[in-house]
């Protein structure tokens, strides 16, 4: 009888471990994919478009959405800022309890200074927060790391063009990334993949 019991205790405590590492209702989003388990953030230092120091713990105590551009883009990131924009004002709208804090990150170390940042991300929502790196390498290397194509390519008469891939990391509290989102954005579709990663946070 006692062996038993023990062995039903331990079916029941690997039963619950299973659940606990595979939920049973995953989260389903409309624009891309929730991360089970979340993956952390690499560590990087980089600058703000005021200057300062921009780490992972500026992500810390809040969510976040993380995308990476430069601002000579001539189409997919000011579409991409502006629908991100739009749904910042369909949420205060809605009077959402959180609203994300929108982290653009130019890959474009050259020519995006903070002072060109500064003139630039505002721009489409005076609360969004434009970051660059000292140099290209270490903004590639971020890239790298989060799965983030960068590609430099020499133009005839010189100067050169920005090649880059557009996902959208959505970054909670606790600094890790918790869905990745891949489009086509809708301003409408963003809120509500926000409102459901909010739901499946709350304990």
């Amino acid at each position: 009888m006692k062996t038993a019991l023990i062995l039903i205790a331990g079916m029941t405590g690997l039963a619950a471990a299973l659940l606990w590492r595979h939920p049973s209702a995953p989260v389903e989003l409309a624009e891309g994919a929730y991360l089970t388990p979340s993956r952390a953030l690499p560590e990087f230092s980089l600058l703000d478009h005021h200057g300062r120091p921009f780490t992972p713990r500026a992500f810390l105590g809040h969510w976040s959405i993380l995308f990476f551009g430069y601002t000579n883009c001539p189409d997919f990131c000011p579409t991409t800022l502006t629908t991100l924009a739009a749904m910042e004002r369909r949420l205060r709208d809605e009077h959402a309890p959180q609203r994300p804090q929108v982290v653009f990150v130019s890959v474009d170390a050259g020519r995006d200074t903070p002072a060109q940042l500064e003139k630039y991300v505002p721009y489409f929502d005076p609360e969004f927060i434009g970051v660059t790196a000292a140099d290209q390498p270490t903004i590639e290397a971020l890239a790298r790391e989060l799965g983030v194509a960068v590609s430099l390519r020499p133009q005839p008469g010189g100067g050169y063009a920005v090649d880059h891939s557009g996902a959208l990391f959505v970054i909670d509290p606790t600094a890790r990334v918790a869905a990745i989102l891949t489009g086509p954005y809708t301003a409408q579709a963003l809120a509500a993949d926000f409102a459901r990663l909010l739901a499946a946070a709350r304990p």
